[in-house]
């Protein structure tokens, strides 16, 4: 069992996935190992998603196989966007999670997943059955949660209102994603206690992108509010390619160890691992 107080998730697959170059299998399992030794509560490793939308991740059930999980109690995470990536997904017993990535702006889930958000909520409901038939979990990320580029009408109102539907259908792990980089303090503040406070029994994340410049504030922000399920990745490398976002990355981890730290908060992690992991980053991120 993780002995840590916070559950760290770490995105190694959200880093990737938009690469213009493929990074070797080889490659991605290496790099994969090192993270699995650092103690993360999570690795969101790959994807079981059309090689044509994300050509990067087309590899994943390879790169699963070259993963060694018997010295790391990280639970491994796939992304999935339709009900064929489940059925993948499932498959493979080594997957503890499978997430889906769930937009309350119309025009990204169409351009994510290729499905309206009526259509997707039906893909959630039937991804919830498989999972409890298969012993996984699914995690539903509340896209485009803090708003979106493309006009469509976002308030908390909005916000809560899906995530009262998800919790309502059986979700149990909501995790509120700020897919652009949009989200502030006072958002993640306006938001984050209502959504843990009402829904006692979920636990609720967050998956932020941002600029160097904003991120320590975000984590704090999301702190003070009581999070203890923080998405982050190496470097803040990533960003998201079906949202054509060229400006803000993921949080990264080192700034999310720092701010826990400085508060005297315990990871229990294996930093010499971390460290190699640093260092390999460059040889897939350059």
């Amino acid at each position: 069992m993780n002995p840590n107080k916070f559950k760290l998730i770490e995105c190694p697959r959200d880093a990737m996935q938009g690469l213009h170059d493929f990074v070797p299998t080889e490659l991605k399992a290496e790099y994969l190992n090192l993270l699995l030794q650092v103690g993360f509560d999570t690795l969101d490793f790959g994807s079981f998603v059309s090689p044509r939308a994300i050509p990067q991740m087309a590899d994943t059930a390879e790169v699963l196989s070259r993963l060694d999980l018997t010295t790391s109690s990280t639970k491994l995470l796939a992304i999935v966007a339709n009900i064929r990536g489940v059925e993948d997904a499932i498959n493979h017993e080594q997957i503890s999670y499978l997430g889906f990535p769930f937009s309350i702006s119309e025009t990204f889930q169409q351009r994510n997943t290729n499905s309206s958000i009526s259509q997707s909520l039906n893909t959630v409901e039937e991804m919830l059955s498989l999972c409890v038939k298969s012993n996984k979990t699914a995690v539903v990320y509340l896209s485009m949660g803090f708003g979106n580029p493309y006009g469509d009408e976002w308030n908390y109102e909005i916000v809560e209102k899906w995530a009262d539907i998800l919790v309502n259908k059986g979700v149990k792990v909501l995790s509120l994603a700020d897919t652009v980089g949009v989200s502030t303090p006072h958002k993640i503040t306006a938001i984050l206690p209502k959504l843990i406070s009402k829904f006692g029994s979920t636990e609720i994340g967050i998956h932020l992108h941002s600029t160097p410049t904003d991120r320590l504030e975000k984590i704090e922000a999301a702190y003070d509010c009581g999070v203890k399920r923080i998405d982050s990745a190496l470097k803040g490398f990533g960003g998201c390619p079906m949202a054509a976002d060229d400006l803000t990355g993921n949080i990264a981890t080192e700034a999310v160890f720092s701010f826990l730290t400085s508060k005297g908060e315990k990871l229990n992690l294996n930093m010499e691992k971390w460290n190699e992991a640093m260092v390999l980053s460059g040889k897939i991120f350059g």
